[in-house]
């Protein structure tokens, strides 16, 4: 099976320009490819996980990486999947949230020697001098194209600035910039760049002539099975700074998800070879939370290591096996601070601990028969401990079938 072939096999590939060309230069490591990514936060996160793989696939196969980081497209704010404006960054958290970024990739792509670039457009669009850039950019694009294009359409009722009508036309010069600079031949994206892409093949052919090789791929959003974007909890993304989402709680947002949605998912995401995935295909029953578990651990294994990904592992297997070693749960301490009469009632315990937001939603989950304690159910929503209840190894708090957490004493 050719790389193309596994792309296709995967379900990683929506659309693409040319599709006898683009065969060609993946399956021979001719592509010099890139992928943006905007650094609107100070982390990477599940919606950019396909794309880091979908890098890391192409490298093994001998093919360029690019790693465009938007520190210029950034300061305008891609429109793209939005119905309001994106918060205006200033340079000093871009550039901050450039350097994360640089990091966390690192993980997925090899940069040693030349295998792999990592860019910043910041370099080339923060210098551009606004009439020349009209006079030689603006002049092949097409106002009424630009209107027909999905981003944009989705954003008229409402209303679109001219600063982020201006999107399109940054990515587009990314392409037109990286293609003469680095020989970029191919850019990647989601499924919802689509109309920015094909901006920069257009722009490429009509500044460079019809012969200049610029391609265009998406890559399939990853969408659950009710139809929108996975990576995303009651509390927020799913990020991949172990800071920001433990490697517990990132094993446990895969180890949770939907039946229907676990096998498109070990497909679209793993590196297990498609033999081992067809013949899971036919799991049922018990034999999907088996699944759901090898999703989990090669997941987290990619993003925080085989260690991390084993601990959490073994935490999840502890409880809800009841038992077993709970070292490597999330852990939330209680201090005399936290006392009330000698006391902590387990409303406290519900928000301190994050598993609820308020009083009012704690005491719904007690009511309702929605908490236990060490595994055993809490009725009583007055109930209240001391300190001495958590020492030691402390007790594992759970809220609902999927929501816990270890409460220690401190």
């Amino acid at each position: 099976m050719t790389v193309y072939d596994e792309l296709v096999a995967r379900g990683l590939i929506a659309q693409v320009t040319d599709e006898e060309e683009i065969k060609e230069l993946v399956n021979n490591g001719k592509a010099v490819f890139y992928i943006g990514f905007d650094p609107t936060a100070d982390s990477l996160h599940v919606g950019h996980f396909m794309a880091l793989c979908l890098m890391k696939r192409l490298q093994m196969a001998g093919n360029k990486p690019i790693a465009l980081i938007g520190g210029g497209t950034a300061m305008i704010g891609d429109p793209s999947g939005r119905t309001d404006m994106r918060q205006m960054m200033t340079k000093e958290t871009i550039n901050h949230n450039v350097e994360c970024f640089k990091k966390q990739m690192s993980r997925f792509i090899d940069f040693s020697d030349g295998k792999a670039m990592l860019v910043n457009n910041a370099d080339w669009l923060l210098d551009l001098n606004y009439v020349e850039l009209l006079r030689e950019v603006g002049a092949c694009f097409s106002v009424n194209n630009m209107l027909r294009a999905e981003c944009y359409k989705q954003r008229m009722e409402k209303g679109l600035s001219f600063l982020e009508f201006n999107y399109m036309i940054m990515q587009s010069y990314d392409f037109y910039e990286l293609y003469q600079k680095y020989g970029c031949n191919m850019q990647f994206g989601g499924n919802d760049q689509w109309s920015n892409m094909l901006g920069g093949t257009e722009l490429i052919r009509r500044k460079l002539g019809p012969d200049a090789d610029a391609y265009a791929m998406t890559i399939t959003l990853l969408l659950n099975s009710e139809g929108k974007k996975m990576g995303k909890t009651q509390s927020g993304a799913v990020w991949l700074d172990p800071n920001k989402t433990s490697p517990f709680d990132f094993y446990q947002y895969w180890r949770n998800v939907a039946d229907a949605d676990v096998m498109k998912c070990i497909r679209m995401l793993t590196f297990l070879p498609l033999e081992e995935i067809d013949a899971m295909d036919s799991w049922e029953g018990s034999k999907l939370n088996e699944a759901k578990e090898i999703l989990a651990f090669e997941l987290t294994k990619l993003v925080h290591g085989e260690e991390e990904a084993q601990k959490a592992q073994d935490a999840a297997r502890a409880l809800f096996s009841n038992g077993g070693d709970t070292a490597n749960m999330p852990a939330c301490a209680v201090t005399e601070e936290d006392l009330r009469d000698g006391t902590v009632d387990i409303l406290a315990l519900l928000v301190k601990s994050g598993l609820a937001g308020t009083r009012s939603e704690a005491r719904r989950n007690v009511t309702q028969g929605g908490v236990t304690l060490d595994g055993e159910k809490v009725t009583d929503f007055k109930a209240a401990y001391t300190l001495d209840d958590f020492k030691g190894e402390g007790k594992v708090l759970k809220r609902g079938k999927k929501k816990f957490i270890k409460i220690v004493a401190e």
